[in-house]
């Protein structure tokens, strides 16, 4: 029974698809532990993502976010006996404003956990499609190398103000890119900013999400790739898991080649949040436990998994 620790639903996301209870719903006849619901956070109008545009407003999309946070409560209580359900959220962090904005929703709100991610450079868009993802390398001086110490520029502000729990697809920013699987290679000032990040996220004991959907979309490893495990690894790190579903037929996909992967970078132990652990952030109401893979790997999830 392992986790996932990132998901979205069609109900919630205007690019996922079927209702949190489905997806809930799936996770269970999967066989999942513990599965984290992290919708995205409402945003300004001028950060709507493309598919927003027409069927939002500030406050409908705001209103979306309250309403997911019940929906959420009324399917854990409702599959309690069934699954471990956890409720939190994915950040944005698209310009210095994006910070008041999450500090205004946990001041409105409660959560398990939540999770710090990038998905736009110069405020936009980096793994929607190509011709954003080109926009945004014209932005940053017109290549991959620029475009991603930007990215890892962007991050660090991110880490430095939320300080998330877990990380979300650290290296997202290679997926659209001409070096998707180049391992960044050749990049002295990239590597040097993903060596800081990583190292400030160990400081204030941070954990790094491997996330099985860079796989679903092409990529031969999962973000973030086996040069950057190995350094967080190195640093003392701690790593948990993710679907990054967006919906139902998502759920655990591509986990088996997930679990390789783990194996072949030699991380020996998985975390994942639990609402029985002791919390060691304020804004959080759950901690974080592990497993060691040895025993991950014994579990009956892997006998039915995708």
């Amino acid at each position: 029974m392992p986790y996932s620790h990132h998901s979205h639903s069609g109900q919630f996301c205007g690019h996922a698809k079927d209702t949190l209870e489905n997806v809930v719903q799936d996770a269970i006849a999967k066989g999942f532990h513990t599965f984290a619901l992290t919708e995205h956070i409402p945003r300004p109008i001028e950060d709507f993502y493309p598919e927003e545009t027409d069927s939002h407003t500030v406050e409908s999309l705001a209103k979306l976010f309250d309403d997911y946070l019940v929906e959420a409560e009324r399917v854990r209580e409702a599959y309690s006996s069934r699954i471990k359900l956890l409720i939190g959220f994915e950040s944005e962090w698209i310009r210095p404003s994006t910070h008041q904005l999450i500090q205004a929703i946990f001041k409105k709100h409660a959560f398990d956990f939540f999770m710090g991610s990038i998905h736009h450079c110069h405020t936009i868009p980096i793994d929607f499609d190509r011709a954003t993802y080109e926009q945004a390398r014209a932005a940053a001086g017109g290549t991959d190398e620029r475009l991603f110490e930007d990215y890892f520029d962007e991050q660090y502000e991110m880490l430095q103000a939320l300080k998330p729990p877990v990380v979300g697809h650290f290296d997202l920013i290679r997926l659209l890119s001409d070096h998707r699987d180049a391992d960044f290679e050749g990049m002295e000032g990239v590597w040097k900013r993903m060596q800081r990040n990583l190292e400030y996220i160990a400081s204030y004991s941070g954990v790094l999400e491997l996330n099985s959907a860079g796989l679903r979309k092409g990529l031969a490893e999962p973000y973030p790739c086996s040069p950057v495990c190995l350094a967080f690894l190195r640093m003392g790190g701690r790593f948990v898991m993710s679907d990054d579903s967006h919906g139902t037929d998502q759920v655990g996909t591509n986990y088996p080649r997930l679990l390789k992967f783990i194996q072949k970078v030699g991380i020996g132990e998985v975390f994942y949040v639990d609402k029985d652990a002791t919390p060691t952030d304020s804004r959080c109401s759950a901690g974080f436990s592990s497993i060691t893979v040895d025993n991950l790997v014994r579990l009956p999830f892997w006998t039915t998994a995708q």
